[in-house]
């Protein structure tokens, strides 16, 4: 089978996304990775590193081993480490897009990002929320957030929002395309012919049966019935504060939290290292880094490189399972 051919964005310039590439592009995998982005800056990020790093434009042969393919998407102003600069803000979108595209258009089996850094492509004068809702936006879809690394996946039901406007957003409707979405991918995606998934309550010990909250009883374990009796394996609603215990995770291949903060410092806690975000529900694979822009260690030669290899790996199992499939 030939290798799946990856797009991989190192991200916000001025960050650690270009030396964590600089740092793949030493590795043989078992993807073609075709990086969207600037060869400047990039080359840059090698010297500062003290590492070879060859480059060719996508649809030349390498010349080099370990050559990475680039299509390029100049930058108009050079980043100081650790100073980004909104004048970058268009190239690094028309980068994130482009290379989208050529996913949703089968040019490419699977997209990999580095770290952006929203308030400076605000402050450029694009309106961004975040990479996910881009590509979501794009593609025309609802997706589903999920972070995971070699111990766990846990999937969220709400994400960046304030705390108090959690609960308005927990309804019949948006569980049931959550959990729709995450079984889909479970199966689709990763092997898993009849997924088990773990659905953690809202409320301390998933409501008390009502005397700490109705949510459970009036919202989730409702939709979850009825989900159940539609064929669907699903647990709870769980009290969070044990469902991430050892001997129970052992029975489930995926957690739903209610929110971002009541699942992703367990995750993360167990294994940042290798933890990646995956976009469920987009067209093609999509894995991130599960980490920012770092901008105060960029150029200092200390950044950890395992979550973008570890996003590499992952995109790469997706799209070679999803061309098999």
């Amino acid at each position: 089978m030939m290798r799946p051919r990856l797009a991989l964005i190192p991200g916000e310039p001025a960050g650690i996304g270009p030396e964590l590439l600089v740092h793949a592009a030493q590795r043989d995998w078992d993807a073609e990775l075709v990086v969207h982005g600037d060869a400047a800056t990039l080359q840059r990020a090698a010297t500062a590193l003290g590492l070879p790093l060859h480059l060719h434009h996508h649809g030349e042969p390498p010349r080099h081993p370990r050559s990475l393919a680039i299509v390029e998407y100049p930058h108009p102003v050079a980043c100081a480490f650790g100073q980004p600069n909104p004048a970058n803000t268009a190239s690094l979108i028309n980068a994130i897009s482009h290379a989208a595209r050529a996913c949703i258009d089968g040019e490419l089996a699977g997209l990999v990002t580095g770290p952006v850094h929203k308030a400076v492509i605000n402050d450029g004068g694009i309106t961004f929320t975040g990479t996910t809702d881009l590509l979501a936006e794009q593609a025309g879809c609802k997706v589903v957030m999920m972070l995971a690394n070699p111990r766990m996946r846990v999937a969220l039901q709400t994400v960046h929002l304030p705390l108090r406007e959690v609960a308005d957003r927990i309804t019949p409707q948006a569980l049931t395309h959550t959990l729709h979405t995450v079984a889909t991918a479970l199966r689709t995606q990763f092997g898993i012919a009849h997924p088990v998934i773990a659905v953690l309550g809202l409320n301390p010990h998933a409501g008390e049966d009502g005397h700490l909250g109705r949510e459970e009883l009036d919202i989730i374990l409702p939709t979850l019935e009825r989900l159940r009796a539609e064929g669907m394996h699903l647990v709870g609603p769980l009290p969070a504060d044990t469902a991430f215990l050892p001997d129970k995770l052992r029975g489930f291949d995926a957690v739903l939290a209610m929110y971002h903060d009541q699942g992703l410092p367990v995750l993360k806690h167990a294994d940042f290292a290798n933890a990646v975000n995956i976009t469920l529900g987009l067209p093609y694979p999509r894995v991130a880094v599960d980490h920012g822009t770092a901008l105060e260690l960029a150029g200092k030669g200390v950044a950890d490189p395992s979550s973008l290899y570890a996003a590499i790996r992952t995109c790469t199992q997706l799209a070679a399972r999803r061309a098999g499939a």
